[in-house]
């Protein structure tokens, strides 16, 4: 997996720290180099308490350098729901052929984005449902659903699970 890159996408202010932390360990332990990206600089901080210094803002991101780009949940990811260069990144990911990934209402992204137009996917419950399917998605409330290069779950407990099927895909 040398060579294997992946960005992960945070807000600046509650993300889900298990949906961060949890997939970043599977996917580095699977030997995969892990990138965070925020919309500013400066420290960013988890729902739980996490401090993180993302490596990047969104607007330096090169989605040509990696292998698949991932969007973390929490009620903070709600400030890219209609962020254009969020949207951007994802739209360009999916375009590339990369594995577009997103857990909890991150997936609501993914779904403004038009990524998930006519496929299955999964997502935190409740009013979030409706934004994925309004936007073409069919839901299966999965814990963790794959189809094609999106792979999506649902919240906090699917957060090892899918880091490692993120892993699993990436290896091919």
């Amino acid at each position: 997996m040398a060579g294997k890159r992946v960005l992960m996408i945070i807000a600046p202010e509650n993300f889900r720290d298990e949906e961060l932390f949890y997939p970043k360990e599977e996917i580095e332990r699977a030997g995969v180099g892990v990138t965070v990206a925020s919309s500013r600089t400066g420290e960013a901080k988890g729902k739980l308490g996490a401090r993180v210094k993302p490596d990047l803002k969104l607007d330096q991101v090169k989605v040509g350098d990696y292998d698949a780009v991932i969007f973390v949940g929490g009620s903070g990811s709600e400030v890219y729901f209609n962020d254009r260069q969020a949207l951007s990144i994802a739209g360009e990911a999916f375009k590339k052929g990369k594995k577009i990934c997103a857990i909890c209402i991150a997936s609501v992204i993914l779904a403004n984005a038009g990524v998930l137009k006519g496929k299955r996917a999964t997502v935190w419950n409740g009013e979030y449902i409706e934004k994925i399917e309004s936007k073409g998605a069919t839901y299966t409330g999965k814990p963790v659903e794959v189809d094609g290069n999106v792979i999506t779950a649902n919240g906090p407990a699917a957060a090892r699970e899918f880091g490692r099927t993120i892993a699993k895909a990436i290896k091919g």
